[in-house]
């Protein structure tokens, strides 16, 4: 039993600069599963992460000498802003490396906190030689972020908590892994103190140091790791993680990058809070288990880890949330390149709302459309949509999995028409409830023929639609008094450069 670890742990001095963290209920996502899961909210803390508390504890316990050499460390952002915190608390001069990676978010806030920064290299990896090198040429001391055993004990204290405040049933604690510091401690101590509680790690699918390594029974280095989830983004499991998840780790579960996605949105629902996607990893790793196991009435706690996500990549978590809960479902469709087409394939597929609809004239007799499909949230329901557009006569390619057509194609979808298409060109906005889109293609009533379709559902108040229609001159009054029975917000684009530029009709 680590009794070492219990000691370190029960004397870690981290409430100098950490708070414990609340164990919150999260209603929406225990309903939803029929399970009690709680969320530890290590989100919370000061610097948004847990990597105060093992930095803090480490350099709490330097002696004088050290102290005055001053303290190096290299980081993702998170352990960077830890150890930047700790030594203003403690009045030591600080060096942190970065990834150049590194969001910018984290960047400014390690300077804030008066740590100077050298940014090296695209991985925490690379950062990490550069930092050794800077500390034997320096003479600085070197703070791991995860391979030290009072880093470790640091991180511990989380796992000390969560007993404190759930004293009663619990069945697993699901911990994102990148390093292993903070899996490594929170297992030692669960483990000595309630051995039947479950520990399972969870990792992003492209950087599973630990998965891969309990498998070969050895530590390895992935060539090359994701870079979603930059806070552990991490090429090999330390040495010592690596030796207590060995006795002391059930299991690791690895997720993708659109599961993060929506496990990123269910916290958000159920507490207003956005994690950043490392923190996030518990609760993805925590629902594809439930899946996995078909376990109802169990109490689970997941650790959000942190929440230092810049804000400008929540574009791409909205993108990828649907799929990774299984709620979008994204198909190429043929159908035939005659007027009414598209109303037929819409009216065809009932109530299912349609998210996302790209579509651009290439050839005179089919027409290839990009589709995006609400969903139940049930796996099979992607079967029987695609079974059904086959028999009625639907040719189907399923691109809700394909990596490509989410990151790429489904934006290129277009481009210039192969020829003069004498079409116009409108956007249009109109209110984004139910029926609406199909109410609108209901209103063309199949008599003019559609070159150019752009829909997608941003979740907002209004949906954006950009057409191309077919008219003669002469009856171009007659669609626009369409339009305007409607009654939604309308503009003619047809002069538009963007639309010259990269979608006209070749001439």
């Amino acid at each position: 039993m680590p009794v070492k670890y219990i000691e370190k742990i029960l004397r870690a001095k981290v409430y100098d600069v950490a708070v414990e963290t609340p164990l919150d209920f999260v209603p929406l996502l225990s309903e939803r599963f029929a399970n009690t899961v709680y969320l530890k909210r290590e989100d919370l803390q000061s610097v948004f992460s847990f990597k105060l508390r093992g930095a803090y504890n480490k350099m709490s316990l330097l002696d004088e000498a050290s102290r005055a050499k001053g303290v190096i460390a290299a980081s993702a952002g998170n352990h960077a802003q830890g150890v930047a915190l700790s030594a203003k608390k403690l009045g030591i001069k600080a060096l942190i490396v970065m990834p150049k990676t590194t969001p910018e978010i984290k960047v400014k806030s390690v300077k804030a906190r008066g740590a100077k920064i050298v940014l090296f290299g695209d991985s925490y990896d690379e950062a990490y030689a550069h930092a050794q090198e800077l500390a034997a040429e320096k003479d600085m001391v070197f703070i791991h972020p995860y391979d030290d055993p009072d880093v470790i004990a640091g991180q511990g204290t989380v796992a000390m908590e969560i007993l404190r405040q759930q004293t009663g049933k619990l069945d697993a604690i699901f911990v994102p892994v990148g390093g292993g510091g903070l899996i490594a401690g929170i297992a030692a101590y669960v483990k000595f103190v309630r051995p039947e509680i479950k520990i399972i790690g969870v990792e992003p699918d492209d950087a599973d140091c630990l998965n891969r390594a309990l498998k070969a029974k050895h530590r390895v280095i992935i060539k090359q790791v994701g870079l979603f989830a930059d806070g552990v983004a991490v090429k090999q499991i330390g040495v010592e993680p690596f030796r207590l998840a060995q006795h002391y780790v059930d299991e690791v579960i690895t997720v993708n990058t659109d599961e993060i996605c929506a496990a990123i949105k269910d916290i958000f629902d159920d507490t207003r809070s956005i994690a950043e996607p490392a923190g996030a990893l518990a609760i993805a790793g925590l629902k594809k288990y439930i899946e996995r196991e078909q376990i109802t009435g169990h109490t689970l706690v997941a650790v959000d880890s942190g929440a230092n996500i810049n804000f400008d990549r929540l574009r791409y978590v909205a993108e990828r949330a649907q799929v990774g809960e299984h709620r979008e479902i994204l198909l190429a469709v043929t159908v035939p390149e005659t007027p009414g087409s598209f109303l037929k394939f819409c009216k065809m597929l009932g109530g299912r709302s349609i998210t996302e609809f790209n579509y651009r004239y290439f050839d005179k007799t089919l027409a290839q459309v990009f589709v995006g499909l609400s969903s139940s949230g049930l796996e099979s329901d992607r079967a029987t949509v695609i079974q059904y557009l086959q028999e009625q006569g639907f040719p189907v390619t399923d691109m809700t999995a394909n990596e490509l057509a989410k990151e790429h194609v489904r934006y290129m979808v277009g481009g210039h028409a192969p020829c003069e298409l004498n079409e116009i060109i409108y956007s249009l906005e109109f209110p984004e409830r139910p029926g609406a889109l199909l109410r609108f293609l209901t209103a063309l009533d199949g008599y003019w023929n559609i070159s150019l379709f752009h829909y997608r559902n941003h979740g907002a108040a209004f949906g954006k639609v950009l057409i191309g229609v077919q008219i003669p001159n002469s009856e171009r009054k007659a669609f626009q008094q369409c339009l305007d029975g409607l009654g939604f917000s309308y503009r003619e684009e047809t002069e538009n450069p963007a639309y010259r530029l990269f979608s006209g009709g070749m001439k």
